[in-house]
C-alpha cells in the first residue's frame, strides 16, 4: 500500500517543517517548506495541514521554529508561538493538547537548566515535539489494529470527511482502521461522502484510499440515508475533533446527521481516534466551540460564483455527534463501546 505521509520535520534544530499542501490535491502533489512560525499558521488556518492530530504535530514543529534564532528570550518567544498558533483553529483539542506539552516541557527544562544555553533548550523542544509526531505514529497503528475487527469480509463502509494519512503524521484513525483490515486480507468497499464545502472526502480520501488499493466510490453527502436505507451500508467509520467527557464528539461538519441516519436504520456507528483528542475539561459537547469558516467557502465553488453577493451564509466546520448514537470510540488503548462518562476514563484515564 502507498499511504501519505503528510507531516514531517527535515533536520536538526535549525531544520523545517514539510508539509502536502492539502488544498492542491488531489490534481496536484506539492509540499511546503515552513520555516518560519506564520508560515505554520497560514497552513493550519487554510487547511494546507488538516485533520486534528497532524494540526497538533504540526504546530508543536511550530514552537522549534519559534525559538530556532532566540538568545535569552527563547521562552517568552515560545510562550507567544504558542498564543500566536493556538488561534489558528479553536475545535481540534489536539492543537492545544500539544503545544501545551511542548510549553510545559520547555519550562520544565529551563527550571531543571536555569543556566543550560539556549541550543540546549532548543533541543529539549525539538525532541518533544519528535516525540509526539512518533506517538502519532504509533497511535494511529494502535487504533486500526483495535478496530480492524469490526469490518467484515465484502463490507460496505461509509466514511466521512478525511481522518487518514492525511490528517495525521501516520496512516490515519478511520482509514487506518480500513488499511489494518486490507493486511489482514479482508476485501471491501468503502462511500466516501464528498464532503461539502471543501470535498476532503472527495479530494482526499478518495487519493488516499485509491493510491492504497482499496475500492473506493465518491457520494455527494446527501445521498447517504439513501443508501442506508437500500441497504448497502454496513458500518460507518469517522474521525473526531474533540470527545467531551460523556463521550459526545465533535467532527466534520456532517457527521451528526450520519449519526442519525445510522441508527435509524440499526447501523453501527464508530469512532477511531486517539486518547489526545479527548477533552475530559469539558462535560458535554455543548461546551465543544464550533468554528465558523469563511462565507466565501459557501458562496463560491473553484473561481465560480454559485451565491448571489447579498445572500448570508451560514458555515460551520463542525458539528457534535452524541454519545447515545455512538456505537463504539476505537482508540490506541482499547474500545470504548456505548461511551460514557465511567467507560472512558476506565479506557482511557482521568
Amino acid at each position: 500500500m502507498m499511504i501519505a505521509q503528510a507531516v514531517r520535520w527535515i533536520g536538526q534544530t535549525d531544520g523545517y517543517l514539510d508539509l502536502i499542501d492539502q488544498r492542491l490535491l488531489p490534481g496536484e502533489e506539492v509540499r511546503i517548506e515552513c520555516r518560519q512560525v506564520g508560515q505554520v499558521y497560514d497552513a493550519i488556518k487554510t487547511l494546507a495541514v488538516r485533520g486534528a492530530p497532524a494540526i497538533g504535530v504540526a504546530a508543536g514543529y511550530g514552537l522549534v521554529l519559534a525559538i530556532q534564532q532566540a538568545g535569552a528570550d527563547a521562552l517568552e518567544l515560545l510562550s507567544k508561538a504558542r498564543e500566536y498558533l493556538a488561534a489558528s483553529r479553536p475545535t481540534a483539542v489536539n492543537l492545544f493538547w500539544a503545544l501545551d506539552r511542548i510549553e510545559q516541557r520547555a519550562k520544565q527544562f529551563v527550571a531543571d537548566s536555569p543556566v543550560a544555553e539556549t541550543e540546549l533548550l532548543q533541543q529539549a523542544v525539538l525532541a518533544e515535539a519528535n516525540a509526539i509526531c512518533n506517538e502519532d505514529i504509533e497511535m494511529c497503528r494502535k487504533i486500526g489494529e483495535n478496530g480492524q475487527r469490526f469490518i467484515e469480509q465484502d463490507d460496505t463502509i461509509l466514511t466521512h470527511c478525511n481522518a487518514g494519512a492525511l490528517a495525521t503524521a501516520g496512516q490515519g484513525t478511520a482509514l487506518s482502521v480500513m488499511y489494518e483490515a486490507k493486511k489482514k486480507g479482508k476485501g471491501f468497499k468503502v462511500y466516501a461522502d464528498e464532503t461539502r464545502p471543501l470535498l476532503q472526502g472527495g479530494r482526499l480520501t478518495a487519493w488516499e484510499l485509491e493510491r492504497a488499493g482499496i475500492e473506493v466510490v465518491v457520494i455527494c453527502d446527501n445521498m447517504a440515508g439513501w443508501l442506508m436505507k437500500q441497504g448497502r451500508i454496513d458500518l460507518v467509520i469517522t474521525g473526531a475533533d474533540r470527545i467531551a467527557a460523556n463521550g459526545d464528539m465533535a467532527n466534520k461538519i456532517g457527521t451528526y446527521a450520519l449519526s442519525v441516519l445510522a441508527k435509524k436504520h440499526s447501523i453501527p456507528f464508530y469512532v477511531a481516534a486517539p486518547s489526545s483528542t479527548f477533552d475530559l475539561s469539558i462535560s458535554s459537547g455543548a461546551e465543544i466551540p464550533i468554528e465558523q469558516r469563511d462565507e466565501q467557502e459557501l458562496k463560491t465553488f473553484g473561481d465560480r460564483q454559485i451565491v448571489p453577493d447579498d445572500v448570508k451564509v451560514y458555515n460551520p466546520a463542525f458539528d457534535v455527534t452524541e454519545a447515545g448514537d455512538i456505537t463504539a470510540i476505537i482508540t490506541e488503548k482499547g474500545v470504548i463501546e456505548r461511551p460514557n462518562a465511567g467507560n472512558i476514563v476506565q479506557c482511557i484515564g482521568s
